[in-house]
């Protein structure tokens, strides 16, 4: 953080005085005057991960549909095809990131709900109903459904993420575990989505005996709208939180001010989320055809099984994560799995000819590579880059660093994917996926330890320093918070 901080003494104080307050959900009323409250548990944190669970389904599926559609239609899904399915829902993330960061802070949290389920909704629909007078141009719908779809889910990103963070802090209770709760609700639920994608797949697959059709990636991209109109009623009854109500900026935003006072987090957050999405999204979508280079005789079902099994290992991790966080700190958790994931990156790839004839033991460290990937990054990128900035500006940077997080996502599906293809030799280019992968992790980790700052113990406490620094730059805070 800035070396410009008002007094601790000052923060301190003010915030303690400020928190005593702060159990219940709006307690100043939406209109910042006197209102009925409802007390906030742990169910309105981890009702967020049911919104990110439906993301990491609609974004994961896809890696196993381009199984199914490389089957059905081998001329036409070339890789650079495939890519384009690929990247489609992440660049639609990043546009759904940055707009619903601005709105969320600038309109308030709930707007972002009504907003973020209706493009979700529209892009699977679109995508679910692809057709065309030829499979290129059934294609581009397909790429176009996906990316409005992107929209929505990257839209959920800050809104669930924001919410969940506030939601988390209103209690003495829920603030002890602020970490484990929000790595639960958000990289854990995503997580989990990318399992439920794989179990949705290889059923469907197995209903068709194993033979692919197009109703295969019809039903499965159809399934994803359940989840989202499900909980959609139930998020409506969450209100905008205490901190919202007593510190958001509607009008006059100081940006220069914001971006002066929290440049070095904000860089170590977008620096570390850019650089484990550049490895973990294209580890998860070629998650099969990194499987199926180890035999040319593997049948569809198998190749997804096994690919679903690797990207399992990621759930155990994000618990993990999520007990160390509130243990040893954000910071030192984020870098903990980092550094771990450099061990086993390297280690498989300067042993993939040796692997090549073990292939049990290759699924064991290609899993245990995703689990620490889930551990550090995975879990910390939600909590830390929402917990180092204030609640003004928290959709904002969130958004932000989420956003440069999928455009490295995007970069890195098609470098590695093309780095993959360019060898005659799939050993030697699953070899060189995982030192890229490995060398990356090393960067991120210092980037982590070095860029990001040790967390809050309350949010309150980060809000009233960024108020004292405006105030300390001449910024008028009397229109800060909700007024009547």
């Amino acid at each position: 953080m800035s070396d410009d901080a008002p007094p601790k003494s000052a923060v301190e104080a003010e915030s303690k005085a400020l928190s005593s307050d702060g159990d219940e959900v709006n307690s100043l009323g939406p209109q910042g005057g006197a209102a009925p409250t409802r007390p906030v548990g742990k169910l309105d944190v981890l009702v967020q991960g049911a919104a990110l669970f439906s993301d990491g389904y609609n974004i994961q599926i896809i890696g196993y549909m381009n199984t199914v559609l490389a089957k059905l239609y081998p001329k036409q899904m070339t890789t650079e095809v495939k890519t384009r399915l690929s990247n489609s829902i992440l660049i639609g993330d990043v546009f759904g990131m940055l707009l619903f960061g601005f709105c969320i802070d600038r309109f308030g949290r709930r707007i972002g709900i009504y907003l973020t389920t209706f493009f979700l909704v529209l892009g699977i629909i679109l995508a679910t109903a692809s057709h065309g007078n030829t499979v290129e141009g059934m294609f581009w719908m397909m790429v176009v459904g996906r990316g409005v779809a992107g929209v929505g889910a990257g839209g959920e990103y800050a809104v669930c993420t924001a919410q969940a963070v506030e939601c988390a802090d209103s209690t003495e209770a829920m603030r002890k575990r602020r970490g484990m709760l929000v790595a639960v609700a958000t990289n854990a639920a995503i997580i989990s989505g990318f399992v439920a994608s794989s179990i949705v797949s290889l059923i469907v697959i197995a209903a068709y005996k194993g033979q692919p059709s197009d109703g295969i990636w019809r039903i499965c991209f159809g399934i994803g709208i359940v989840l989202p109109l499900t909980i959609f009623l139930f998020r409506l009854r969450l209100s905008d939180s205490t901190q919202y109500s007593r510190h958001a900026i509607q009008r006059e935003f100081p940006y220069w001010l914001a971006i002066k006072f929290y440049w070095k987090p904000l860089l170590g957050c977008c620096s570390a989320w850019f650089l484990y999405d550049f490895v973990v999204y294209p580890f998860n979508l070629l998650a099969p055809t990194l499987v199926a280079g180890f035999s040319s005789q593997q049948t569809m079902i198998e190749s997804i099984g096994w690919s679903a099994l690797i990207n399992a290992f990621a759930l155990p991790g994000a618990f993990i994560g999520a007990l160390l966080m509130d243990r040893i700190g954000r910071r030192q958790t984020y870098a903990l799995g980092w550094a771990i994931v450099c061990v086993f990156g390297f280690a498989i790839g300067g042993a993939m000819i040796q692997l090549n004839h073990v292939f049990p033991l290759f699924v064991t460290l290609y899993g245990l590579f995703q689990t620490f990937l889930s551990v550090g990054p995975g879990d910390c990128n939600f909590l830390v880059s929402s917990e180092s900035f204030p609640t003004p500006l928290r959709g904002h940077f969130l958004g932000f660093a989420a956003a440069v997080g999928k455009a490295g996502a995007a970069i890195g599906t098609t470098a590695l994917t093309q780095a993959l293809a360019s060898f005659d030799d799939t050993i030697k280019g699953q070899q060189a996926l995982f030192l890229i992968g490995s060398a990356i992790s090393v960067v991120g980790t210092l980037c982590v330890w070095f860029l990001i700052p040790n967390h809050p113990k309350n949010l309150e406490d980060e809000d009233v320093r960024f108020r004292d620094y405006l105030e300390s730059q001449g910024y008028d805070t009397s229109s800060m918070g909700l007024k009547g």
